[in-house]
């Protein structure tokens, strides 16, 4: 019954091609085109009917057929645990961390159960003790200081840009007043600040560099995978990322030691290691695997093939996000007023997964006024600095601020975020267009 199962997934997921086809789950009053503006765009508000949107914007990628009939077998034949194979190269886990490794060019990957243990061992590795503080964004996901909490170590909040990026020059000030040695720099939403300057700083204030590039799956800084300037990196496979298992991630690593204790911490006992591709050399774990704990943070077998299919294509689906970002955010950068879509640095390729728009100088109310038009429209428009959101450092109170953070609070509370899934056609961007600008038109922001 199971491998029919499969047989029909197969064929079902080659004649979709990773594109749902779901036109009729989209309903619009009026039709236009991303590549035509519309004229009428401080008048859309006088319309009586509204363009609508019905699809999911939080539709996630779906499983590979490959993947599906994979983790089908490791289920019927029970090998779900990545040391039960009987060496490295028959352990689904270990070909994942090296087709990892061999895409972001690392030499060292550990596949965990998520990015958060990902970014909480990268810390011990680096050597975070109780009490030691950590420098990291105030614009980030609570994840982040999570970890840093359950490593024991006493967040510093540095300043967002406007670019959605750290701000490198409130980073070196508070390198200097803070006298952290940690930073765990992270590529929110994809942003990624000049790398080339932070390391520069890390380096010469003795400072150890940690990049958490769980938004960063694809993105390229001057050609190159993102998690080469810090030292030790972590990337994420949960649901909205460009490799979607649900819930994963992986350590990333050229340093050897970090590799090897990572591979410890994570729950390689006794011998283990050996069955593993992607960690250093057996004299490079030494005593580890007595003198360090195990934290049972293991990837499970059948994530690893989920996401192994997966790997293959990011160039590609990259390159279709990108195409329809860079649509969409001409168009909204084209409408004027207090609407804009910031740019990132030359240096980098971008994946456009997701879409951050920013309103200089709007009011609170006016803000306000634009998620109440998209959500009247089908669209559910996220505010950064809303009080519900995880986004928000006020909302960590389990490891508050201990300074005022005027510029990123300025930042948060005027960036709405709509996601870009993948799953939708060409079309259903002219949609969202569509309602993007009713709505903003109708708070009066153009």
């Amino acid at each position: 019954m199971i491998s029919k199962i499969v047989a029909a997934l197969v064929l079902l997921d080659r004649a979709s091609a990773f594109t749902l086809s779901s036109r009729n789950h989209v309903r619009t009053t009026c039709k236009m085109s991303l590549a035509e503006p519309s004229p009428q765009t401080t008048s859309i508000s006088k319309k009586v009917a509204k363009t609508m949107i019905t699809k999911n914007i939080k539709m996630p990628d779906p499983t590979p057929a490959e993947g599906i009939a994979e983790a089908v077998a490791l289920m019927e034949t029970g090998m779900m645990y990545r040391y039960t194979p009987t060496s490295a190269e028959d352990s689904v886990v270990s070909l994942c961390e090296q087709e990892i490794g061999e895409y972001t060019g690392h030499d060292y990957v550990v596949a965990l159960n998520s990015c958060g243990s990902a970014l909480f061992l990268a810390m011990k590795c680096a050597g975070v003790k109780p009490g030691d503080k950590v420098l990291t964004n105030a614009f980030t996901f609570t994840a982040v200081p999570s970890a840093i909490e359950h490593a024991g170590g006493q967040a510093v909040y540095v300043e967002t840009d406007k670019g959605f990026r750290i701000d490198i020059d409130d980073l070196e000030k508070k390198m200097d007043s803070s006298g952290a040695k940690f930073l765990m720099v992270s590529h929110m939403r994809g942003k990624i600040a000049d790398m080339d300057r932070i390391l520069e700083l890390c380096e010469a204030k003795g400072v150890f560099l940690i990049e958490d590039a769980a938004h960063a799956i694809g993105v390229k800084w001057k050609g190159k995978h993102m998690g080469h300037h810090g030292r030790i990196s972590a990337i994420s496979s949960q649901s909205y990322k460009m490799l979607n298992s649900g819930e994963g991630g992986f350590l990333i690593t050229n340093d050897a030691k970090a590799g090897a204790m990572a591979a410890v911490y994570a729950g390689a006992y006794e011998k283990l290691h050996t069955k593993h591709i992607m960690v250093p050399d057996s004299e490079v774990f030494g005593d580890m695997m007595n003198e360090l704990p195990n934290y049972s943070l293991r990837m499970h077998a059948v994530t690893a093939a989920i996401i192994r299919p997966q790997i293959a294509t990011i160039d590609a689906r990259r390159e279709q996000y990108n195409a329809r970002y860079y649509a969409l955010a001409g168009k909204l950068n084209a409408l004027g007023g207090k609407v804009v879509v910031p740019e990132q640095l030359p240096e980098v390729t971008i994946v456009g997964d997701s879409m951050q728009i920013s309103f200089d100088g709007a009011t609170r109310q006016e803000i306000e006024a634009v998620l109440k038009a998209c959500a009247s429209r089908g669209l559910p428009a996220e505010l950064f600095g809303a009080s519900s959101n995880a986004r928000y450092f006020k909302n960590w109170k389990f490891l508050p601020a201990d300074c005022d953070l005027p510029l990123t609070e300025e930042v948060i509370k005027s960036t709405i975020d709509v996601r870009m899934p993948l799953q939708w056609e060409d079309e259903d961007f002219d949609v969202l267009y569509q309602v993007l600008e009713e709505s903003i038109a109708e708070a009066g922001l153009v």
